[in-house]
């Protein structure tokens, strides 16, 4: 049975040096490239923060209430990769969390994002909650830890009744969920997280199927069609 996190990491060996995913923000004008290696390289770093950090794993859960951002696809990946829960949901209790600058701590360990472009440090954080960025850039490159476990849970609180998926069932569903958009191993598709808003339509579908994403957020009507010609990528509708 695969994982997200064998995944991502075969998708990242067929061509580390290839573009993997993409950022437009619309919003702020921001364009982010980051390689295969780059991405992975962040994940490692955050998945390695996680277990040798935090002392979490499999049965861990970490609250994500992180808007649309390469960063947030980081953090999820990472989590994914070291065996992790990732939960949206308040109503949840959380081993670690990741939050935005403003957010009060809501977990034993918190950490703030600042989902700025060059992922520059955040200071001046209240107690209880430190600076990811700076965090993850003291651990090291490659993720040599623990895999995920198929059958623990990747995905809980889910809506209408607080369920959960494992890992092996969000591979499996995010496989599925690639084939009925028509992304293949090796294509390149332009995706508006505003049509696609789930991380399964944005994130781990075209992750699990070996694409290279460019993700396009806050974009106004028009400038798809031009963006995916620029980027030499697919639209999905």
């Amino acid at each position: 049975m695969s994982t997200i996190g064998q995944l991502f990491a075969a998708t990242v060996a067929a061509d580390p040096a290839k573009p993997l995913l993409t950022w437009y923000d619309d919003g702020t004008g921001e364009r982010t490239e980051l390689s295969g290696a780059t991405l992975a390289n962040w994940v490692s770093k955050t998945a390695n923060l996680l277990v040798d950090g935090c002392g979490l794993g499999p049965g861990s859960v970490a609250s994500i209430a992180l808007p649309p951002h390469w960063q947030t696809a980081s953090i999820m990946l990472a989590c994914w990769t070291a065996g992790l829960a990732v939960s949206h949901s308040a109503d949840v209790p959380a081993d670690v969390a990741f939050v935005e600058p403003e957010a009060a701590p809501s977990a034993p360990d918190t950490y703030a994002v600042s989902l700025h472009p060059f992922a520059l440090p955040l200071r001046g954080l209240p107690s209880g909650v430190s600076d990811w960025v700076s965090s993850a850039r003291a651990h090291g490159d490659f993720y040599g830890g623990p895999a995920a476990d198929p059958g623990a849970p990747s995905l809980v609180g889910l809506p209408g009744g607080g369920g959960s998926i494992t890992h092996a069932e969000l591979a499996e569903r995010s496989l599925a969920r690639a084939k009925e958009l028509e992304i293949a191993k090796g294509d390149r598709v332009l995706i508006d997280i505003g049509a696609h808003p789930r991380p399964l339509d944005w994130l781990t579908a075209p992750i699990a199927a070996g694409a290279s994403l460019v993700l396009s957020y806050r974009t106004a009507p028009g400038i798809l069609d031009t963006r995916a010609t620029t980027e030499h990528a697919r639209l999905i509708p």
